[in-house]
Parts: C-alpha cells; structure tokens; sequence
C-alpha cells in the first residue's frame, strides 16, 4: 500500500505497535488503583509543557516531560495529603496545569497555533524518529519493570495497607508508576493528541476486563485490542485525514459497546437452549 511508502507512516505504525503493549499494561493498573482520571490530569498538564517548549523555543517534548515528571510526583504526595478525599488531588492539578497551559498559549499569540493544535488533537506527521526511539526505550523499561515487580504491584494494587505493614516500599513505587504513566503520555502524545491521550490508555483495558478473568488473561486479551483499534484507526485517519487520537478512541468504544452487548445477549440465548 502506498501509505507504507512514506516514512511518517512507518514511524507511526511503529509508535503504534509499541504503543499497544504498553497501553493496556498502564490503563489497568490505573482502573485497579481507581486512577483513571489521573491520566486525563496529566494529558491535560502536559498541555502546559508543550506551552512551555514552544515559549523558550525548545523540543516541547523535553519540556513536555519535565513537566508531568514533577506533577506525577506532586500527585502521590496530595494524595497522601487528602488520603480520604484522593480525588481532590486530581482536580486540583487539573485545573492548575489547564490554567498554566492556557496562559502560556495566550503568550504565544499566532505564532504556534498550528503546532499546538497538533499536540492537542493529534498529527500522525509529527511523529520523530526520536520519540520512536523513545517508545523502544520505555516499552523496554515498563515490561521489563513489570516482569519484575509483578508480584508486588498485585498485592500494592489489591491491598495497600497489608503492602505498606510488609515493609513493601508502596510511597516510592507509587511515585515511579505515576512518573512512568506521565512519561508515556508525553510521548504519545503528538499521535493521538492530549485530549485523548487517557482514553487510549484506558479504554483497552477497560474493554479487557470484560472479557477477561484473570489478571494475565485480561492483559493479553488488551493487547491484540490496543493493536487492533490503534491500526485501524492509523489507517482511517490516514485515508479520510481525520484526527488520530478521535478515530482511534471511537474504534475502542465501539468495541467496547460490542462486547458488552454481546456480553448480554450470548447468556441469555445459553439459558433459552
């Protein structure tokens, strides 16, 4: 196929492969923990970093991960602050990086509008040979962290408090899990764009966990679905030149209406049998 030809394709069908092992890997963490919305926090903070790049007239992926490397942490430590009320954290990063972002834009009147809408509704043109190499480099770092530390996120995940009396290092491997979860959206971003970075990371997970029932099976159960959604949507986007980050988001919900419909009328077909 012709789109094959161009180098920006290759270099997105590859970000998009790496980013179907990673995705559903991080989006089920996030729902275990009950933090979905904090990958729409940092989605919507990295908007400010990007700001910031194009203001000191830098890469704004390097300002871009700065800045949601220092919120990650300063979201474990306010939810340790209101450990009751953990969404209050959430909404006050939101709105604080939303509000940064929006004043430094308004400082670069006219002059980056097209670049930033980019960033915010995705480009499968901005992709770099340089973010790819970074997707290899932290696809690596979160499997690899993974198949480590497997046994100790569960019991992290599932019972927090019996973690924390074992003497597990719970406050440091929160902080590294956030810190990770930022750094993939910072570099995911410029293919499926800001606004929709966080259901990418969630949906297929969310889709997963219907179908699957165990932890493992609902994991590789995500990842042929991160894969699917993402090149079909890569390829939608391509022919129609609609935006990434919507088309692909769309497939997954239709996806995840599917099953659940399925989910419904298959039970009920067994019992009249």
């Amino acid at each position: 196929m012709e789109m094959f030809l161009y180098g920006f394709m290759q270099r997105a069908f590859q970000a998009t492969f790496l980013i179907s092992l990673i995705a559903p890997l991080l989006g089920l963490f996030l729902i275990l923990r009950r933090q979905s919305l904090m990958a729409d926090t940092l989605s919507h903070v990295s908007l400010a970093g990007v700001a910031l790049g194009f203001l000191m007239s830098i890469n704004p992926t390097w300002t871009n991960l700065l800045i949601v490397v220092v919120v990650a942490i300063l979201l474990e430590y306010l939810r340790l602050v209101y450990r009751t009320y953990s969404e209050v954290s959430i909404a006050i990063l939101m709105s604080t990086g939303m509000a940064l972002a929006l004043f430094l834009m308004s400082l670069n009147q006219g002059s980056t509008t097209v670049s930033i809408n980019q960033f915010l509704f995705g480009s499968i043109v901005t992709i770099s040979k340089e973010q790819v190499w970074m997707l290899y480099v932290l696809a690596g770092v979160i499997i690899s962290l993974y198949l480590i530390f497997r046994k100790v996120m569960y019991v992290m995940v599932f019972d927090e408090e019996t973690a924390y009396t074992s003497g597990l290092p719970i406050k440091t491997m929160s902080i590294l899990f956030n810190i990770l979860t930022g750094v993939t959206i910072a570099i995911i971003m410029p293919i499926v764009g800001a606004l929709l970075v966080s259901a990418i990371l969630i949906l297929p997970a969310a889709i997963s966990m219907r179908l699957g029932k165990r932890f493992s099976a609902t994991l590789f159960i995500g990842i042929p679905i991160a894969l699917f959604a993402m090149t079909s949507g890569l390829i939608t986007s391509y022919t129609y030149s609609t935006p990434p980050g919507a088309t692909i988001t769309l497939i997954l919900v239709g996806i995840l209406c599917m099953v659940i419909l399925l989910k419904k009328i298959v039970p009920r077909r067994f019992q009249r049998n």
